[in-house]
């Protein structure tokens, strides 16, 4: 395992878990509660239409890649 270049910095992992933290702790007042919300339903409703995947895999499809994009800001 390669040592981090800059280990003052928080991890991607570290960053996405204070970011849902927070999400919890101030619900729909928090700035990612909305778009991670809107792109897990639009994953769910694509996996409902996709044959091959189903409505929760999509759902977490989409919430995940929204989430992704909040926290790479």
């Amino acid at each position: 395992m390669m040592a981090r270049q800059h280990p003052e910095e928080p991890t991607l992992v570290e960053l996405t878990i204070e970011e849902v933290k927070a999400m919890g702790r101030q619900g729909m007042d928090h700035p990612s509660t909305r778009p991670v919300l809107t792109g897990g339903a639009i994953g769910a409703v694509a996996g409902a239409l996709l044959p091959v995947v189903s409505w929760p895999v999509g759902l977490l499809a989409g919430a995940s890649i929204a989430l992704y994009g909040r926290v790479k800001r």
